[in-house]
């Protein structure tokens, strides 16, 4: 008998990490085929599901970093190590590793977008993607929200990785300003050579796409993410549906030339 695809396994909790106030991240006994980019549906008997992409994967193990916004993500935040919640997939277009691979790569992310792009970022710093250049620009509210704080400073000492918050704060000495203000002051002896991924809330993205277009990059050679709530993850209920896209199919991870024609 064909396994049911809207069956989900079990994953045993190893380890739960807080990362902001509203912010943590769940490490769970896991092993499937995934890239960088793609989601899984996770849920809890009798409270919910909900999707979430992969903020880190190894052989047997995956981490989701979750907000704390509602009842299922609450309801996952009471967990507690050795627990099991429930997941199924992975769903999903991720980033497109065979473009990206060898390229001049720029990643924009802003807050929780740093999650998605987490995996894409260690496995270019690991040596996994190989790339002729890589540049990250992460912005976030304040210092407080800061995720992957420790992480993030291990890729700083590492890459070409520009951390910034919105406005200044005290205690701060790093650098201040929209992600947007950072992509205008980039540098490219060749726009036409980069590719562009950026990952972040709608409004985030929209306006540092239309930046990165100023700059003079292609529309082909920009990568966004789009944040949606997926029900089925199998292009079934329409729920996420977009014009004719259905995201939990042809995304979440789209090229520009598509992304910036879907009206909402």
């Amino acid at each position: 008998m064909k396994d049911n695809p809207y069956r989900p396994f079990p994953a045993k909790i190893t380890a739960i990490t807080p990362e902001t106030d509203l912010e943590f991240t769940l490490t769970v006994e896991a092993s499937a085929d995934m890239t960088p980019g793609q989601f899984f549906q996770v849920s809890l008997p009798r409270i919910g599901e909900a999707p979430l992409s992969i903020s880190a994967y190894g052989a047997d193990w995956i981490q989701f970093t979750v907000r704390a916004v509602g009842r299922l993500t609450n309801a996952l935040q009471d967990l507690r190590k050795g627990e099991n919640l429930f997941i199924r997939g992975p769903y999903g277009v991720g980033f497109p590793l065979d473009v990206l691979q060898d390229s001049n790569l720029v990643i924009v992310a802003g807050g929780s977008g740093t999650a998605p792009v987490r995996p894409l970022i260690r496995k270019a710093l690991d040596g996994g993607l190989p790339l002729r250049s890589l540049r990250v620009i992460a912005g976030f509210k304040n210092r407080e929200s800061i995720l992957f704080s420790g992480e993030v400073e291990e890729w700083r000492k590492r890459g070409d990785v520009l951390v910034t918050i919105d406005k200044p704060q005290e205690g701060w000495n790093g650098p201040v300003g929209l992600v947007t203000e950072h992509i205008r002051k980039l540098v490219l002896p060749d726009p036409g050579d980069v590719q562009f991924v950026v990952v972040g809330p709608p409004v985030m993205m929209k306006f540092a796409a239309a930046e990165v277009r100023l700059l003079g990059v292609p529309e082909e050679n920009i990568w966004v993410s789009f944040e949606r709530l997926m029900s089925c993850g199998l292009g079934k209920c329409g729920h996420c549906k977009i014009d004719s896209t259905y995201i939990c199919l042809d995304g979440p991870v789209l090229n520009y030339t598509k992304a910036s024609r879907l009206i909402d």
